[in-house]
């Protein structure tokens, strides 16, 4: 699937010959540079024109004004992050050991983020959702549920409410840290990203980890957190948490700690 499609309905006409398709596809590289460096009120075409080495004329034929190639971004954008998804979405990806899981997610969400157009269009969301037209909260929604979709392959013995609830969190904290990593300088954008993952590790670990798996079916699941409490806070929530010196280790899903299993009731 090219950039250009789906094609935006306000463009003036849509490029159909290849020279034609690469002197858009150059506009709109510009324009992601452009606003990039100067924002989106203070870009204009005719700073977009020269960047893409193209007579304003020539930018005319397809784009009226900046609006109409922000929101052709807005659908290189979406393009995208449905690729980025596509290539995350593959059984030898979503069932690798749990740290290569998040590690692959963190990575992929990363590098989406380090992508131009995504980055302008991602910050631009979050400054002024007015201007979109291709993009709206329903695309969240759409991260969302497909968020939701991984944690239930990863762990079949949660219900879709619980896999709905824990995508939710993950994505509006991951877009939170990240439009604060984006706005923030370099040194310490690199150390928000990499608090991602781990927010991610601790926070996914207790229902998708390596201790879980798939193949717990659900009465297990219970039979467990039946029989062992919690000796800090005496809750009965609490999941397996690897081994350490031989010895099962749990973590609680009330107050968070976690103790070996010599010391479980």
């Amino acid at each position: 699937m090219s950039d250009l499609q789906p094609t935006s309905p306000s463009m003036r006409r849509q490029p159909k010959q290849k020279r034609s398709q690469q002197r858009v596809e150059r506009i709109l590289d510009a324009a992601a540079e452009v606003f990039d460096e100067v924002g989106f009120e203070a870009a204009t075409t005719h700073a977009i024109a020269t960047r893409a080495d193209t007579a304003i004329g020539s930018l005319y034929q397809f784009f009226p004004d900046k609006m109409t190639i922000f929101h052709a971004l807005e659908l290189r954008h979406r393009e995208r992050v449905y690729a980025a998804w596509a290539k995350f979405n593959k059984p030898e990806i979503i069932q690798q050991p749990f740290e290569g899981f998040v590690s692959a997610m963190a990575a992929v969400y990363k590098e989406l983020l380090q992508d131009q157009t995504c980055r302008i269009v991602f910050m631009q969301y979050f400054t002024s959702p007015a201007i979109f037209q291709n993009i709206d909260e329903s695309f969240t929604q759409e991260a969302i549920d497909f968020m939701a979709k991984l944690l239930q392959q990863r762990n079949r013995a949660l219900i879709p409410e619980q896999c709905q609830l824990l995508a939710e969190v993950c994505v509006h904290a991951c877009n939170t840290l990240a439009l604060v990593a984006l706005r923030s300088p370099e040194s310490h954008r690199q150390k928000l990203f990499e608090q991602i993952q781990v927010l991610l590790f601790a926070y996914l670990r207790p229902h998708i980890g390596d201790e879980i798996g798939n193949e717990v079916s659900p009465p297990q699941v219970m039979k467990v957190m039946k029989s062992i409490k919690c000796p800090h806070c005496d809750s009965s929530a609490v999941s397996k948490n690897g081994h350490r010196h031989g010895k099962q280790r749990y973590i609680c899903k009330e107050c968070g700690k976690q103790f070996p299993e010599s010391y479980s009731r």
